[in-house]
């Protein structure tokens, strides 16, 4: 196991200031695409040319039906079992009490951590940023029908720099569905486009942020005119997809979901990956850094 960083935040240049007395934009400094044109994968060159343009890309079919099933018995397990919803990896709706969402999801269930090293998984991780991975964060995202809450608009990068402390954009997250993603039941939203400016929220960090931003996020909310104008620049894209598909989207991509009112639940896996050269610090707009479960301290490649 990697020791975990004592590397202080001072000593990294902050590209990415946020968090501070005013809302800022700055230039992505950072490539897209790590790996070299001839870096071997599952990602077709015209894909990865797609990816580093739109930040994002989908795969109609990443894991078979068969999978599908078997992921989607461990996922009621797991929501469905006491002690896990006790364990402080779970969150709660905060109206229904349901489970929103349960972090570290590779560690706590064999099934998860064996997608995770599937080479249809790491593979594309390793070719988009061009190195080992490991996983800064994993969980189960839970929308079950009449009024699961969405996710409101943000970039995850923001946060993992903010209060994480990943240095650069050298993160990659994969949202796999294990129930049909519709138009209706709170599928994810992208601005494509948008990962190549990054947005510095306003308003500092208050501390143990994580307690509430995982049921209603505050810190870190872009203002309604810097969405206006990122969407007015990049448009809005929604993804809908069968189970087993997936959809890969760089750290910085400006993404949300709305609620789930209908009757058919939304249930995805997302993985986030990390290049170990891109490795935590202290956290650059945080007090503290957050719990391990939902930033890794741990940066072993995944083999």
């Amino acid at each position: 196991m990697t020791a975990p960083s004592t590397t202080s935040a001072a000593t990294v240049r902050d590209l990415y200031p946020t968090r501070g007395a005013t809302e800022v934009t700055v230039p992505r400094q950072d490539p897209v695409v790590w790996g070299s044109p001839g870096t071997p994968g599952p990602v077709p060159a015209g894909d990865l040319q797609a990816y580093e343009r739109d930040g994002f890309l989908t795969v109609d079919q990443l894991i078979t039906d068969e999978e599908v099933a078997v992921c989607r018995r461990e996922l009621d397990r797991l929501v469905s079992d006491p002690e896990v919803r006790a364990d402080e990896r779970s969150i709660v709706e905060p109206k229904s009490q349901e489970i929103r969402s349960v972090f570290e999801v590779h560690r706590i269930s064999e099934v998860f951590a064996k997608l995770v090293r599937d080479e249809r998984v790491v593979g594309r991780a390793r070719q988009i940023l061009g190195s080992d991975v490991y996983v800064h964060q994993s969980r189960i995202n839970v929308k079950p029908g009449f009024g699961a809450g969405g996710f409101y608009w943000h970039s995850d990068f923001e946060t993992w720099h903010a209060e994480d402390g990943l240095p650069n954009m050298r993160t990659v997250s994969v949202s796999i569905a294990l129930t049909e993603n519709l138009a209706t039941n709170g599928s994810l939203m992208i601005m494509p486009g948008s990962h190549r400016t990054f947005l510095g929220c306003a308003g500092a960090t208050p501390k143990d942020n994580y307690k509430k931003s995982l049921q209603m996020q505050d810190a870190g909310t872009p203002s309604d005119e810097a969405l206006t104008a990122l969407a007015g620049e990049y448009g809005i894209r929604l993804f809908t997809g069968r189970a087993g598909s997936a959809t890969w989207f760089d750290c910085n991509c400006m993404h949300g979901s709305g609620d789930n009112i209908t009757p058919y639940p939304r249930s995805n896996v997302f993985i986030v990956f990390n290049s170990v050269e891109n490795t935590a610090v202290e956290p650059f707009a945080a007090p503290v850094r957050r719990p391990e479960f939902i930033g890794a301290r741990d940066f072993t490649p995944v083999r």
